[in-house]
């Protein structure tokens, strides 16, 4: 199922480009994420390939301020092949990684080399949690172009290189990974 879902996935650019009203956003956004050398130099020593498959919607705030994150991530690192689907996508699998029992987005389900799932993470990262609780204003999910502090957004891409970091050395640890590379 994951990989079904996978594969039926797009590229970042390509998710933007099937949203062209919301993809001003998304690149806005994005024009912002900065990936420090420290962060670079992490990312370069990943030595696992993982599928990243994040599970968004193009209207969705939340996804605005962090799908771009994940894209300056995976553009940083050759190991990560991360692809964009559609909550309402047929092949999503939203329904088997809900959060606090509802479909929100954006999830990002993390899977090794070959497939297996490793780990996901979904709605929002520590960081955008704390500050949102913070703020104790807005709707629950503000709306795609709501202002974000740059210190926020820095926080938000720092929270999921933490959680590849950690999926890579799951990956990295892992005996069955381990016999099937040498390692």
């Amino acid at each position: 199922m994951l990989l079904a879902a996978f594969n039926a996935a797009m590229s970042y650019e390509d998710y933007l480009r099937a949203s062209p009203k919301q993809a001003d956003d998304w690149r806005a956004v994005g024009d912002r994420v900065v990936i420090t050398s420290q962060q670079r130099a992490l990312l370069d020593g990943f030595t696992r390939d993982m599928q990243v498959l994040v599970i968004s919607g193009s209207w969705c705030g939340d996804c605005v301020r962090q799908g771009p994150s994940l894209a300056a991530i995976a553009a940083a690192c050759l190991r990560i092949d991360l692809r964009f689907i559609d909550r309402d996508h047929p092949d999503s699998p939203i329904e088997q990684f809900t959060i606090n029992d509802g479909n929100r987005v954006p999830v990002a389900i993390f899977m090794a080399e070959d497939g297996v799932l490793v780990s996901s993470l979904g709605d929002k990262t520590l960081s955008y949690y704390r500050w949102a609780a913070a703020q104790q204003l807005g709707p629950a999910c503000p709306l795609p172009g709501a202002p974000i502090p740059e210190d926020v957004l820095a926080s938000i891409t720092q929270d999921w290189i933490d959680e590849c970091e950690r999926v890579q050395l799951l990956l990295r640890l892992s005996p069955r990974l381990r016999s099937r590379h040498g390692d």
